[in-house]
């Protein structure tokens, strides 16, 4: 079966109709895509630590001293959980980035979910985290070692009699756990 000319001309202009639209519908794209970029940058985080250093920079507070503590402890002792600094000096408004060690002793695989708390409890709500191992929970290979970090900045407007900050964490081990994010605590 062959094709008239008439249909054939029709057909080529259909796909020439088809091709243009992808590339002008291609070229839009490019244009609103900074902008895209921008916006899930935005509503995800992603970029949370530049906008935690405008914000601290921006602050009419000026930052004050304050005395920063580290704790882990971990439930039936199945992970071995420190922090690699039990003390640190800084400053609010400037980011801070503290680690914590952490070794699974038994021989099988473990899930585990980090809890933070504070102390003074109200100084919680002044800690802004920016990156945190207690977002998600961590699987830990058979006697696996593994340094993690949290990343953080106290808010200036930390009350003025507040002069030090407990950061503690403790690690439950997730029976079955999955692989679901958790961010309760984490801000």
């Amino acid at each position: 079966m062959t094709r008239s000319p008439r249909s054939r001309a029709a057909g080529n202009r259909r796909i020439v109709l088809i091709l243009l639209s992808v590339v002008v519908g291609s070229l839009l794209f490019l244009s609103v895509q900074p902008r895209l970029y921008r916006a899930f940058c935005d509503w995800s985080g992603l970029y949370d630590i530049d906008r935690a250093e405008q914000v601290s920079a921006s602050s009419a507070i000026p930052g004050r001293p304050v005395t920063l503590q580290f704790d882990a402890n971990s439930q039936e002792g199945t992970l071995l959980f420190r922090p690699k600094m039990t003390t640190l000096a800084a400053r609010t408004g400037d980011i801070v980035t503290a680690v914590y060690r952490v070794e699974n002793t038994l021989d099988r695989t473990v899930i585990g979910q980090a809890i933070p708390s504070y102390g003074p409890q109200y100084a919680g709500g002044y800690v802004k985290k920016l990156d945190c191992f207690c977002f998600k929970q961590q699987t830990f290979a058979a006697h696996e070692v593994r340094e993690m970090p949290v990343v953080f900045f106290l808010d200036t407007r930390l009350p003025e009699e507040v002069n030090t900050v407990t950061l503690s964490y403790t690690f439950f081990e997730v029976p079955g756990g999955s692989a679901k994010s958790s961010v309760e605590g984490g801000k």
